[in-house]
Formats: structure tokens, C-alpha cells, sequence
């Protein structure tokens, strides 16, 4: 949302969303961050809101960051990511462009206690540019924190800044400069092709599947190479809102066949619905107490979307001489590879 009327800091967060400058939607990373540093780094600036752009001490409880997780080392971990995150970030200097390097987050203190709490701080030069900010995102927290990757959090922040702008539905990107708003590593994902399949396809998929938008994303060649991308945006009609809505409703893995496309039924949930059907027949069944081992061992999954997914895994391999043991293994091998 851009408007030169209202200054970033006077907007104000609600019982839906919450407020992101827009100088720091378009940052880039030097040191890249996770999907879960960036969801804690949304709450942070939320929780300062009030006194963002002043010098003052802001107090989380820790338990507001943790979300479901049991324990505090993610969050732990994440501060210090923060903490020692550099991010170039466009502002205008003496009337010209300028690039700022600035650090995320300052010095803090966090109690030992799991129900504690953290104390932290915004650095100086971050709290001027947000003071002087007139552009921001509005973010919907359900839609945040149902995105499953930071490139598609990333993509929606972008979308949610520009998508309310009258003279302006597309902006072309130098594709080294999308790399770096996106966070891609350096040296990771190299070639267009290997973006677009890993990075910039996933996220576009997600977006339009769970956002007010629609948002599309075009190659620009410079001779044979992809140098520059298009990315255009429109907001949806209220067929496609309704079923963004709905979207949100599912558990996390229905979303991700919702957006990939696939038409399997899941039980939402964790898993505490009668076995689909289709199970049955896709070779040998598993024990009552490998069900309930799965359970405790991975919370929050849908156990039955999981067995599906490794009973389509095993189709092409050898019967496994154990299958309980063997779907136990695959879904710790599934559960880090997609942790909630």
C-alpha cells in the first residue's frame, strides 16, 4: 500500500494484519534468512509498533514466538540470525538513490524461563528509515503464516506492498535484484531454469492460492539470456477470494495439494479421522500402534496424508521386510524436510 499522505509509522495493525515497512519488503540479504526468522521478525516489528521509530526497550513473551514449537531454540536461534543479519535497503539520499546497510535487530535479553520473556531493540539507522517511511505491506497474518517457504512470504510481501497502487500493476526486476529480495544464497539456484522450478514457481503457486492477489512472473531475455523479470499483479474477483478463503482452512498439507494441484482427499487434522479407503490398497497395512507412535513422535502432521505420500514413494522400490518400521523412518525423513 503506498500513499504520500500517510507516513508508514501512523498506519496501525488490527485483529488481521499487521504493518510492514515497504523499505524493508524490498531489502536484500547479505546473510540470508529462514521462513521462521522472517515470521519472527514480522512479529517483532509488530509487537514495537507503538514506539518503533523511537529509542526504547520492547518486551515479547517468548511463548508469542514460539508458536507451537515446544521449545525456545528456534527462537533462539532465529534472534541471533537476526541479530547478525546485514540487509541493503533503497533510500534516497540528499535528493538521490542511495543503498543503507543496516542490521535487523539489536541487543536483547532473553529470560531462561520457557514462559519468559525477551527484551530487544531496533537499531538506530533501521528505526530513521522506518520513520521516514510512507510505503508499507499490510500482511495477513493467517496467509503469513501459512505460506510454507520464504520465497513465497517474500513474494507476498511484495504483492501486498504494490497491490494497492492505481497507476501501477507490474515492475520489471533485474533478475540478480529479485534473487537478492528473495534471499536465494549465493550460489544456489543459478540458472533461470533452476529459480523458476525451485523458487519463483512454488511461491507464485502459493501466493495465488492463498492471497487477495494474483500475481504473475515473466522472464525478459537480453539476447538468449534471462536477465530481467516482469512481475505483474491483480487483485482477485470474489469467486477467487472465496476459494483463498477456504484455502486457509485447510491444514497444511491440504493447502499444499490445493496448490499443487492434486486431487486426493486429505483429512485435515492431526490425523485423528477414520483411514481413507484408498489406503487399503496400496500393499501392506500398518499397525495400530505405528499410528499412535506416529502421532507422538511428529504432532501437529496429518498421518494418513504422510502414509499416502510414502506408500506413492515405495511404489516403485522393493517391499519393505519391515513396513511399520520403514514408514516410521520415512516420516522422520518427511517431517524435517517439512516442518511445520
Amino acid at each position: 500500500m503506498a500513499d504520500a499522505s500517510i507516513r508508514t509509522v501512523e498506519a496501525r495493525p488490527n485483529a488481521d494484519s499487521l504493518v510492514k515497512p515497504g523499505e524493508l519488503v524490498d531489502l536484500v540479504e547479505v546473510t540470508p534468512l529462514t521462513l521462521s526468522d522472517r515470521r519472527i521478525y514480522n512479529q517483532l516489528l509488530e509487537n514495537a509498533w507503538d514506539a518503533i521509530d523511537k529509542p526504547v526497550t520492547h518486551v515479547i513473551a517468548k511463548s508469542v514466538l514460539r508458536g507451537s514449537h515446544n521449545s525456545n531454540d528456534r527462537v533462539g536461534e532465529s534472534l541471533e540470525r537476526l541479530m547478525s543479519a546485514i540487509v541493503k535497503v533503497a533510500v534516497t539520499w540528499e535528493g538521490e538513490p542511495a543503498i543503507e546497510r543496516v542490521q535487523l535487530l539489536g541487543g536483547n535479553l532473553e529470560s531462561g524461563r520457557n514462559d519468559g520473556l525477551l527484551e530487544y531493540e531496533i537499531p538506530a539507522r533501521l528505526r530513521k528509515i522506518i520513520r521516514n517511511s510512507q510505503v508499507f505491506a499490510r500482511l495477513q497474518r493467517e496467509v503469513m503464516f501459512a505460506l510454507s517457504s520464504k520465497y513465497a512470504l517474500t513474494l507476498y510481501e511484495m504483492v501486498q506492498k504494490r497491490g494497492n497502487l492505481r497507476w501501477k500493476a507490474s515492475e520489471r526486476f533485474m533478475l540478480d535484484s529479485l534473487r537478492g529480495i528473495m534471499g536465494v544464497p549465493k550460489g544456489k539456484l543459478s540458472s533461470w531454469s533452476n529459480l523458476k522450478l525451485r523458487a519463483i514457481d512454488p511461491a507464485v503457486a502459493e501466493v495465488n492460492a492463498l492471497s487477495d492477489f494474483m500475481v504473475e512472473i515473466s522472464p525478459i531475455k537480453t539476447g538468449r539470456a534471462v536477465t530481467h523479470v516482469e512481475m505483474r499483479w491483480w487483485r482477485k474477483d470474489g469467486d477467487a477470494s472465496g476459494a483463498a478463503d477456504r484455502a486457509l482452512q485447510f491444514s497444511r498439507v491440504g493447502r499444499r495439494i490445493k496448490v499443487e494441484g492434486r486431487a486426493e482427499q486429505v483429512i485435515a487434522g492431526q490425523g485423528a479421522g477414520p483411514r481413507p479407503a484408498w489406503l487399503d490398497s496400496r500393499g501392506p497395512a500398518l499397525q495400530t500402534a505405528t499410528y499412535e507412535t506416529a502421532r507422538l513422535r511428529h504432532p501437529g502432521y496429518d498421518i494418513y496424508f504422510v502414509e499416502g505420500e510414502w506408500r506413492r514413494w515405495s511404489e516403485a522400490k522393493e517391499p519393505p521386510h519391515n513396513p511399520d518400521r520403514a514408514f516410521l523412518a520415512f516420516f522422520r525423513s518427511y517431517a524435517e524436510k517439512h516442518p511445520i
